[in-house]
């Protein structure tokens, strides 16, 4: 099973039927992303379901319906346990952005991190799991998949936003602190929290081994 926001909102790509559900069901095989992606956006419909039969299918029939983005994104660690937050757009968020031509998925990564807040000396110690959204783009939908990946740095600088990317604010935020920044972020950063990262685990987790050189 698949989980892809829009809006905020979920639509699961699954291969099973619940009856019980207060959830939309549409045949991915046959469904008209487009209107079905706008009736989301215009609050038309909360929660759905595209059905698939074949799980190995689903995300491919997906992606042959829309357009694809490519993007990595880092859950960085320093020292203390803390975990590296942006602010943007009203919310709190991850470091990631789209992949460049000629890059692998990390390097994508590494980079998106060190750009969007000044951070460097990093090392990739896990990979976690992708996050799937659409948004809109020149008048077109898009489906963005992040790859993530969990992060340890060395830096004892100040971090920074970068401005040209509507970052206002770069922070190091503790568990509680993160629990508070989560209420006001979007559903596949809480997501990505609840599955890779539970909040009581992250002051005593401080990654030190490495499969990847230091990039500064």
């Amino acid at each position: 099973m698949y989980k892809v926001f829009v809006n905020d909102k979920p639509l699961f790509l699954t291969n099973e039927i619940s009856k019980e559900t207060d959830f939309q069901l549409f045949l991915l095989e046959s469904i008209d992303i487009e209107q079905l992606i706008i009736k989301i956006f215009q609050n038309k419909i909360q929660k759905a379901i595209l059905y698939h039969p074949d799980e190995s299918e689903m995300m491919k029939t997906l992606k042959a319906k829309i357009p694809v983005n490519k993007a990595g994104g880092g859950f960085v660690y320093n020292k203390k346990g803390e975990v590296l937050f942006i602010f943007r757009n009203g919310k709190w968020d991850l470091p990631k952005g789209g992949i460049e031509k000629g890059e692998d998925i990390e390097t994508t990564a590494m980079r998106e991190v060190e750009e969007e807040t000044g951070v460097n000396k990093l090392r990739i110690t896990n990979k976690l799991q992708k996050t799937y959204h659409i948004f809109k783009r020149n008048g077109k939908y898009k489906l963005k998949i992040t790859h993530w990946f969990e992060m340890f740095s060395d830096f004892e600088g100040t971090p920074h936003g970068q401005l040209e990317e509507g970052i206002e604010k770069v922070a190091w935020l503790n568990p509680e602190q993160i629990k508070e920044a989560l209420k006001n972020s979007y559903e596949n950063i809480k997501l990505l929290f609840e599955e890779e990262k539970p909040i009581a685990k992250i002051a005593s987790t401080v990654p030190y081994q490495s499969d990847r050189n230091s990039n500064s």
